[in-house]
């Protein structure tokens, strides 16, 4: 009895791997084996920088935050700490848009908590 195989599986999850590997430079983007290798790597690089994105997003906004607070004498966890203590539960994503593109809105705010 021959050997079965499901060609068209197998065939289709080529495709697959060498569809994602589409702009890819040199024997990368048409070499199945170079290719998968390097599709995994670039998943593998797509899942840990969807995780560094979300710290270099909050470091963009406390830098942000700092600044602004800095222009009305108060550091940044000093702001944060009064923000907190009255109760004002604003994010730190809004705090940096109100202290770069809302300047006297995010004066309202500090003059609230001094």
């Amino acid at each position: 009895m021959p050997r079965s195989v499901n060609n068209v599986a197998s065939r289709a999850r080529r495709k697959k791997v060498m569809q994602m590997a589409k702009g890819y430079f040199g024997r990368r983007k048409n070499v199945w084996t170079v290719a998968k290798n390097a599709v995994e790597k670039g998943l593998q690089y797509a899942y840990r920088d969807r995780r560094t994105k979300k710290r270099n997003f909050r470091a963009l906004w406390i830098t942000r935050i700092n600044a602004g607070a800095r222009l009305h004498h108060l550091s940044y966890s000093q702001l944060m700490g009064k923000l907190h203590s009255n109760g004002i539960e604003l994010n730190r994503k809004v705090l940096a848009d109100l202290a770069m593109n809302h300047p006297a809105a995010f004066k309202a705010i500090v003059d609230k908590v001094k």
